[in-house]
């Protein structure tokens, strides 16, 4: 079976381009599950409702989210539907809205477990990463053979471990929150793909999705100023693997970087 991990969803291009890219690589990746982190689609933080369904009618399976998780708190109704296939990261408390994972169903018939994850470095303070994917994945038992992780770090070195701790144990473990591509695109001995950052999906004129002549004059000046959301140069940023149903260990994963003129 074949997955694609879409990267962080930056704004109303990054929405607007998930529209269309969605549909055309399904039909020609033979895609069997679509899965993308949308913690950055409104505005650049947070995710309404209403950007949630457009990104879910375009094809998208499950959505995870991150740190930006509540800056549009009326999305809190939708992560405690459990019709709603969206997961808040696992490590947070059990209080806080949304469910710590979700379990859907592929093209293929395969079910299909995603979860969500936060790290700790140069983060919020949030609970032990590795303790709550232990507790997740004890959960999961006999319940899905295919397991995909969003690691969502600010530090390299938590996701890649993260990445060893959970190696054999799922399916793919792909990193999202810095917005920056990485090329260390692997499989693991375990059987588990891995890259350290999928990119992100929304516009590369920017400083990480927003207007350069804006964060460049916070930096130059510590004036403060809106970070608006640029619109120029827009890609999609991801990852595709192919997964074996039958064992759940990954066969290959290649980086995914997708301009508008390539639609």
């Amino acid at each position: 079976m074949r997955i694609l991990f879409i990267g962080d969803i930056v704004g109303t291009s990054g929405v607007g381009f998930v529209r269309k890219a969605v549909p055309l690589l399904r039909a020609s990746e033979k895609l069997d599950l679509v899965v993308a982190n949308a913690e950055n689609a409104t505005n650049g933080a947070g995710l309404s409702p209403k950007d949630y369904r457009l990104i879910r009618a375009a094809g998208v399976d499950a959505v995870t989210l991150g740190d930006h998780i509540y800056k549009k708190f009326d999305i809190a109704d939708v992560l405690n539907n459990p019709a709603e296939p969206v997961c808040k990261p696992a490590n947070f408390p059990p209080t806080a809205a949304g469910r710590d994972h979700v379990v859907v169903t592929a093209a293929n018939g395969a079910d299909v477990a995603v979860v969500s994850l936060m790290g700790r470095t140069f983060m919020k303070p949030v609970d032990c990463p590795f303790a709550a994917a232990d507790r997740v994945l004890a959960g999961l038992a006999g319940r899905a053979k295919v397991i995909v992780v969003d690691v969502h770090a600010e530090a390299t070195a938590d996701k890649y471990l993260l990445a060893h701790h959970l190696n054999g144990r799922v399916s793919a473990v792909f990193g999202t929150h810095t917005h920056v591509q990485t090329a260390d695109e692997q499989i693991l001995a375990g059987g588990t793909a891995f890259v350290c950052d999928v990119g992100m999906t929304g516009p590369y004129e920017s400083v990480l999705g927003r207007r350069v002549d804006r964060v460049l004059r916070t930096a130059t000046t510590f004036e403060p100023t809106p970070f608006d959301v640029a619109t120029n140069d827009v890609r999609l940023g991801g990852a595709i693997v192919d997964v074996d149903p039958d064992t759940g260990k990954a066969t290959a994963i290649r980086r995914v970087m997708l301009r508008e003129n390539e639609l």
